[in-house]
């Protein structure tokens, strides 16, 4: 129940399509992509700066929980309001502030869509290089908070590496400007990157200066169908020891290539138990030299066939369609976004296939293996007790062994609340203490995004 007070507050600066309280509106900002249910008690949406500092202020005072919130794609529960509250949602800061070929440079507000920024950059030359497979759909807001990713990571990198600059508001409901307008500064600490991927833990971003990346003057694909696992990790490790990189370098298992087979029938080789898409970008020569280097590198022993793609547009679209197609086979998937060294790839998977098999949990993987990011799949009954056991057991010893091969528990989802149990595996008492005093002061009354990251 929110304070009379501090509704009447609100409600004299916004009005009712701007406010929700009523339960019917409320509840289609009490879930994301995790599929969990949290029901705030009323939804804001700012459009201004001045707007968002004043819902901030006047929360902090009345404390009560601001749950940051973008588009609600993501799959760790980073935008749920597990104890009631508001949701702030930035769906209606739209603008694109300034768009500066000439430097570089996009400067944008939270709930521009990523694919809006790659829309308004292409005309100049240039893309934004983050690229999740909700692009279509997520906002630059949501971005920043998990540091998205994505197939072209392996080359590009996250979004961490691409944000130049924000402005934002603190859980006290102070104004503050992090980073700068050029690629070099190195005046103050680097507030930009902390606030990258805090999951609106620390301050609510109203804005993101972005830099850009020059289009490549050429764009080709291949594939790699390979008769075995060890045979398709031994080629990873191989491409990625060549001094040029993939632009993109997907891996699909066996799980993952059955359910492209059912969907489109003729695409891909009967016969094939591991595939990798590859993407290769740059200058026609630099494409031909690297694609001999990836072929050579392809021919390990369980090698099926290696080729240049026609339409690799297709094969984009049927990756993509990977996650909504596990809804279609499984009432319940838990999935998470691990990654290890790319040299440890070999090890994680067959390890993997040997842990679930003693689980008898069903699992189904794919990801960008040339960071050695996988998303693992537990396909599950949420109706079977034992099999739900069986499967937060097995979902254990993946993170023991992710940890032992020096991997990291999220390479682009967050932590939200989804794992926020397992975050004393990767991060010592010390570290944690020091991340949870840097909360304190960024905000001091646990106002925003309350019970997300630390458990």
């Amino acid at each position: 129940m929110m304070p009379v007070d501090l509704i009447a507050d609100l409600r004299k600066r916004f009005p009712p399509d701007s406010f929700y309280t009523d339960a019917t509106d409320c509840y289609a900002y009490a879930y994301d992509n995790s599929r969990k249910i949290f029901p705030p008690d009323a939804v804001l949406f700012p459009i201004t700066t001045d707007d968002v500092k004043y819902i901030v202020t006047l929360c902090n005072h009345y404390k009560v929980p601001l749950i940051p919130r973008g588009r609600g794609t993501g799959t760790a529960g980073g935008s749920l309001p597990e104890l009631g509250g508001i949701a702030l949602s930035m769906e209606r800061m739209l603008r694109i502030i300034t768009v500066d070929p000439a430097n570089r440079v996009i400067v944008a507000e939270p709930g521009v869509l990523n694919q809006s920024v790659q829309d308004a950059a292409k005309p100049h030359g240039f893309f934004w290089p983050p690229d999740p497979s909700s692009a279509m759909f997520s906002s630059i807001g949501g971005n920043i908070a998990t540091s998205a990713g994505g197939p072209h990571a392996v080359k590009y990198g996250t979004t961490r590496d691409h944000v130049l600059g924000l402005k934002a508001i603190t859980g006290k409901g102070d104004l503050i400007t992090t980073g700068c307008y050029t690629t070099k500064g190195v005046v103050g600490y680097d507030l930009t990157r902390l606030l990258i991927g805090s999951e609106g833990t620390l301050a609510v971003i109203t804005e993101a200066t972005l830099k850009l990346t020059a289009l490549p003057s050429a764009v080709t694909g291949m594939t790699a169908h390979f008769s075995d696992l060890v045979s398709c990790t031994s080629a990873i490790v191989n491409i990625m020891a060549l001094p040029h990189l993939p632009s993109a370098l997907e891996f699909l298992d066996t799980g993952s290539l059955d359910l492209i087979r059912n969907r489109f029938p003729s695409m891909l080789p009967s016969h094939s138990s591991a595939m990798l898409m590859i993407e290769i970008d740059g200058s026609q020569s630099e494409i031909q030299d690297s694609i001999n280097d990836i072929l050579s590198a392809c021919k390990t022993a369980g090698l099926i066939c290696a080729n240049q793609v026609d339409n690799s547009a297709a094969l984009w679209k049927a990756r993509k369609a990977l996650s909504p197609l596990l809804r279609e086979i499984a009432p319940k998937k838990i999935n998470e976004d691990i990654v290890v060294p790319v040299t440890s790839l070999p090890e994680f998977l067959d390890s993997l296939t040997r842990l679930c098999a003693h689980y008898h949990i069903a699992n189904v993987n794919f990801g960008h293996a040339g960071n050695g990011n996988i998303h693992v799949n537990l396909l599950i009954d949420p109706d079977d007790t034992s099999q739900a056991i069986r499967a937060e057991q097995c979902l254990d010893e993946i993170f023991n062994l992710v940890i032992k091969l020096r991997g990291t528990l999220s390479g682009e989802h967050g932590i939200g609340c989804e794992k926020r149990a397992f975050l004393t595996k990767e991060i010592d008492d010390n570290t944690l203490n020091l991340m949870k005093n840097v909360k304190h002061l960024f905000d001091p009354n646990n106002i925003l995004n309350p019970g997300k990251i630390f458990p």
